[in-house]
C-alpha cells in the first residue's frame, strides 16, 4: 500500500514539474539576431520578443553601429522596423531612435514596442518617413 502511494506521489510530482517547465518556457522571450549586411556592414544587433499578459507581443530591439540613414548611398531620413507575421502580412513596428537623439555619435538605436500580431521575422528599412503602411525603402538589415 505504501509503495503505491509513493509511486502515485512521484507521478503527480513529475507532472507538476513538467507543467511548471512548460509554463516557464512559454513565457521566455525569443531572440533573433540580424544577419550581416552589405549596406550597413558594421551594424549588429538583435530583437527580443515575447507574449505579454495582454496577449500582445512585447518587442525590444537593440542595434549598434548603424550609420545615419542620410549617409546611405540612397540617402533617407529614418529607419523603420517591420515584422513579418504569420497571418497578417508585414506590419510597421515603429521608427528607430537613439538614446540621445536620432542617430548620435554613439550609433546605438533601440525600439521598445508591442504588437497584437505574432512576429515570425523582422527587417529594417531606410525610409523618408516613418508613418507608412508598407516598406518603400531599401532593406538594410533582416533577421536570420
Amino acid at each position: 500500500m505504501m509503495k503505491k502511494q509513493n509511486a502515485l506521489f512521484r507521478n503527480i510530482l513529475s507532472i507538476q514539474i513538467i507543467f511548471c517547465l512548460l509554463i516557464g518556457f512559454s513565457s521566455c522571450s525569443k531572440k533573433l539576431t540580424f544577419s550581416d549586411s552589405a549596406i550597413v556592414p558594421a551594424a549588429e544587433g538583435s530583437v527580443k520578443y515575447k507574449k505579454d499578459k495582454n496577449d500582445n507581443y512585447a518587442i525590444n530591439l537593440s542595434i549598434k553601429h548603424l550609420s545615419a540613414p542620410e549617409r546611405l548611398v540612397e540617402s533617407r531620413n529614418t529607419y523603420v522596423l517591420w515584422a513579418n507575421t504569420e497571418n497578417n502580412g508585414i506590419k510597421n513596428l515603429g521608427q528607430l531612435k537613439s538614446s540621445s537623439g536620432l542617430f548620435s555619435k554613439a550609433l546605438k538605436s533601440e525600439l521598445k514596442t508591442a504588437t497584437p500580431f505574432e512576429p515570425k521575422s523582422f527587417f529594417i528599412t531606410a525610409e523618408n518617413k516613418a508613418d507608412i503602411s508598407y516598406p518603400d525603402g531599401q532593406v538594410v538589415l533582416k533577421t536570420k
